[in-house]
């Protein structure tokens, strides 16, 4: 999966959609990372990762960071195509 673009389910930190650069174990490297705050329109993670957001209005995504290391990985699913650009096209939440 390195090298590809991945939503990681954390133990403690949440969820984050980027690119995998590097996975030791738990720790886990994305780059060009968003943090998936809350979603709608996908009824789970995994349906997320394969077609995407239905509501990218009503998703809470906050701005991407160029790098993040994520220590407690329990989960990371390849995102197709199609949910990669649903993601990245989601505007950036702000409060």
């Amino acid at each position: 999966m390195i090298k590809k673009y991945c939503i990681v389910r954390t133990y403690s930190a949440g969820v984050f959609a980027g690119n995998l650069e590097k996975q030791e174990g738990k720790e886990v490297l994305l780059s060009d990372a968003r943090r998936i705050w809350y979603w709608a329109g996908a009824a789970s993670l995994s349906q997320l990762a394969m077609e995407g957001t239905k509501k990218p209005e009503t998703c809470k995504f906050p701005c991407a960071v160029n790098e993040v290391k994520l220590t407690e990985a329990i989960e990371i699913i390849p995102a197709t195509e199609v949910a990669e650009k649903s993601i990245r096209e989601v505007p950036v939440w702000q409060q």
